[in-house]
């Protein structure tokens, strides 16, 4: 082999290892540009991820710091002093009035003038600083819960329609608690005053608190309910505030309706003899009385008063100014009874053979609430024999059960004899 053969081989290889290096570090260029690409592709996504952390951070420390003003401000609270409770006596002149306080002694104070000064007027409530004794806050008035409670939010679902044999009461009712709030022009023209108050009376279970819920239905008026026993109190004067409460309830809601049902519990007539609990009952009787028809008008208030025992009424209560007109409710007749049947059986299943015209004759001297009775003892009868239809015989049979006078005689017990 000649020397020039050795050189030429010798440039081939070394050609061939320069390729190998070259492509040799191509790939590791290329290995690295992929790493490289990685690692910036997974440092994007950790800076993506912090910068969301650092927003989620603030927010929860902008959270956190309102929380803590918060309860700052509520620790401050309880940290200042109580308020006394005063009432106002007399308005003096401009930022001056004197006030009682609920110690005891009374004050001469100023006031601020950004209170409402139509709201600063004897009788009023207020809060006074204890260091300065200036007034800072005006008070609503004070109201018994029990009082507040009486005042009816949802309307009975009771319609004069589902009144059955009470049509000359509804239309004594309408006239007397109704026009006046709905036409009250009408007695404009006739130069007369509305009547203020009706006495519904008559015996148990005829329907006079059905009438009440139907003009709480009928009416837009606020409706005030409360049973006259709920008048009576343990302690001296505690019943004639209580009564004083509701009237005051009944003049901030006007056009209003209250209505007192057993009105016997605290209107009683008055007897020489009485004891210590009588003549409480007396003194709630007389600031009834007051508040009915006393020296300060009524207002637009109308009362309904519902008894079963008229004749035990105090005369002063039934003079006409407190109540204007007296509705009798007495027990259904034939046809009366018969239309309360149809409004307790318009959704009962009944046999083709029942015959309201029998049951209403047959039911003489039931009231309202018995002939519901019936017609609830009747169902309970076509229950117990696994019927759907209530025939004529469940009936009868729930007729004689009401009429029987033996399971009234079960409840009679010897006199002073208390149950145990």
């Amino acid at each position: 082999m000649s020397p020039m053969d050795n050189i030429n081989d010798l440039e081939n290889s070394s050609k061939e290892q320069l390729v190998e290096k070259v492509e040799s570090m191509q790939e590791e260029i290329d290995s690295l540009k992929e790493e490289n690409s990685k690692a910036k592709s997974n440092l994007m996504w950790k800076v993506r991820k912090l910068e969301k952390d650092k927003v989620l951070i603030e927010n929860e420390k902008i959270r956190l710091e309102r929380e803590t003003k918060s309860l700052r401000s509520e620790v401050e609270r309880f940290r200042s002093p109580p308020l006394v409770l005063a009432t106002i006596t007399e308005v003096l002149d401009d930022y001056r009035m004197t006030v009682k306080s609920s110690t005891g002694p009374s004050f001469l104070v100023n006031y601020s003038k950004f209170l409402d000064e139509k709201l600063l007027v004897p009788g009023s409530r207020v809060a006074l600083n204890q260091q300065t004794f200036g007034i800072v806050e005006v008070l609503p008035s004070e109201k018994d819960a029990n009082v507040t409670g009486m005042e009816i939010e949802t309307k009975p679902d009771i319609t004069y329609d589902k009144i059955g044999g009470l049509e000359e009461q509804i239309v004594e009712v309408k006239e007397t608690v109704e026009l006046p709030l709905k036409e009250p022009e009408l007695f404009e023209k006739i130069g007369i005053d509305p009547p203020k108050g009706i006495l519904l009376y008559g015996p148990p279970g005829t329907g006079k608190t059905l009438l009440a819920k139907a003009v709480a239905n009928e009416t837009n008026a606020t409706f005030i309910k409360i049973v006259a026993s709920e008048f009576v109190k343990k302690y001296i004067g505690e019943g004639a505030r209580l009564v004083r409460e509701v009237f005051e309830l009944a003049k901030e809601k006007a056009p209003a309706i209250i209505f007192i049902d057993e009105l016997d519990a605290v209107a009683a007539k008055r007897l020489k003899s009485s004891t210590s609990g009588d003549r409480e009952v007396q003194r709630t009787l007389m600031q009834l009385l007051a508040e009915l028809d006393g020296f300060e008008s009524r207002g637009d208030i109308g009362i309904i008063g519902a008894t079963n025992r008229p004749d035990i009424l105090d005369p002063a209560l039934l003079r006409p100014g407190r109540f204007d007109r007296f509705i009798e409710v007495p027990l259904p007749n034939d046809d009366g009874r018969k239309q309360i049947l149809k409004i307790h059986t318009k959704n009962m299943a009944l046999d083709e053979e029942a015959d309201l015209d029998l049951l209403s004759s047959l039911t003489d001297g039931l009231s309202g609430a018995d002939l519901k009775a019936v017609c609830t003892e009747a169902g309970m009868f076509a229950i117990r024999e696994k019927r759907d239809r209530v025939t004529v015989t469940d009936f009868m049979d729930a007729v004689e059960k009401v009429l029987d006078k033996e399971h009234d005689d079960e409840f009679i017990k010897e006199a002073g004899v208390m149950f145990a």
